[in-house]
């Protein structure tokens, strides 16, 4: 099998074992720790509804996407380790490869979502993680809300769980000196599970736009 397959396969399919407490360990200090500080200490971040955050894990994570800062920072925030997708082309760099297993990352094919994907996404509700995904798929410019996808949706119906919408703004900007940034994060009630993928994605599009403000733009169809 080409080099490139194997590393494709294993980063997109991960079992139970992989979401462990040590990995869970690791994330919590590079996150809660390192990244945190930056956050409070550059960002000047303010998060606003915690209090909406389900007790459980039948929710996906699921925030608008304007930077690389993104991930961590929610991470960061959210009270259980996160699982997010990354594109396979990071994993194809042995160094990323490596980060971003520790960081309970998998990967995912944007152009074709595998079996092996949709099965570590099953395998995550049955963990102490939550499973994490940008429904935009890549990031945006700040003030839209654009190439939303439904992938998330129907990710949402397969595993049967409801959807927390964290609106973002302010993490576009590239901020080093002390307090030269403002990073707002805002989270909003979870959106029920439905059968319904059209009426996930609409909620979630409404949810976002309240809770950033931004300007909606069409959505893709995927």
């Amino acid at each position: 099998m080409p080099k490139e397959k194997k590393k494709k396969r294993n980063a997109a399919s991960r079992e139970q074992k992989f979401f462990n407490f040590w990995r869970g360990v690791f994330q919590f200090i590079i996150t809660h720790w390192c990244y945190m500080l930056r956050l409070k200490l550059i960002y000047r971040l303010k998060v606003y509804g915690k209090e909406n955050i389900p007790q459980t894990n039948d929710y996906i994570v699921a925030p608008n996407h304007l930077s690389t800062l993104d991930p961590p920072m929610i991470a960061a925030i959210m009270p259980r380790p996160v699982a997010f997708m990354a594109k396979k082309e990071l994993f194809y760099n042995p160094f990323l490869c490596w980060w971003l297993n520790w960081l309970g990352a998998f990967a995912v094919d944007r152009e074709n979502l595998s079996v092996s994907t949709i099965r570590t996404v099953l395998t995550i509700r049955k963990t102490k993680w939550v499973f994490g995904i940008f429904p935009q798929g890549k990031r945006q410019a700040p003030g839209t809300i654009s190439d939303i996808t439904k992938g998330f949706a129907s990710l949402a119906k397969t595993t049967k769980c409801g959807i927390l919408p964290v609106g973002i703004t302010g993490s576009e900007e590239a901020k080093h000196l002390p307090f030269s940034g403002k990073i707002v994060v805002k989270i909003g009630k979870v959106i029920p599970y439905s059968e319904n993928v059209e009426n996930m994605v609409e909620e979630w599009r409404k949810s976002i736009q309240e809770l950033t403000g931004f300007k909606v733009e069409e959505l893709v169809e995927v």
